[in-house]
């Protein structure tokens, strides 16, 4: 691995999200809820939300992992905060393309609206340069996703929920 590629992974901006993550806090009012674990690495993200009318007024992280698990879950309630529940799903599906590269879920957002709603979470694209990260830049994507759909679907990243565990 390339020193360089190192740099560009642990940039300033994802650093800065795993040193002092935003939002890092459990809902005691929440409506939406999910934990999920990635079993190959052992990173735990718990994500609760309130939701009222269809909008996210409030997000919340809490749980453990390494640095790219836990500025994605900061990052990724920076940009979920005040979306409606659609479009907060086609951003986590358009995060998990940033990640990923491929993507066959329908994306509803053209790719400019997308690159800005998604703020800080754009500096993540060098996780598709180490497929082994994947997960962690995912986890708290997925559990937001679950959370908002309010069940549990087949988990095909490999993740499984606590109660899975």
């Amino acid at each position: 691995m390339a020193l360089n590629q190192l740099g560009n992974l642990y940039q300033a901006v994802v650093m800065d999200h795993s040193r002092q993550p935003r939002n890092r806090k459990v809902l005691t009012d929440a409506t939406h809820h999910m934990e999920l674990l990635n079993p190959t690495c052992g990173d735990a993200i718990q994500v609760t939300m309130q939701v009222e009318d269809g909008i996210i007024q409030d997000i919340g992280f809490n749980g453990s992992g390494c640095a790219i698990s836990i500025a994605s879950a900061s990052m990724m309630t920076e940009v979920m905060k005040g979306q409606p529940v659609d479009t907060a799903i086609d951003l986590s599906h358009a995060f998990n393309q940033l990640v990923g590269g491929v993507n066959e879920d329908t994306i509803q957002l053209e790719t400019a609206e997308v690159e800005k709603l998604l703020k800080d979470a754009n500096f993540l694209d060098g996780v598709k340069k180490f497929p082994a990260r994947y997960k962690c830049a995912v986890l708290a994507w997925r559990a937001l996703e679950i959370g908002l759909n309010e069940e549990v679907n087949d988990l095909e990243d490999g993740l499984t929920t606590q109660a899975d565990a």
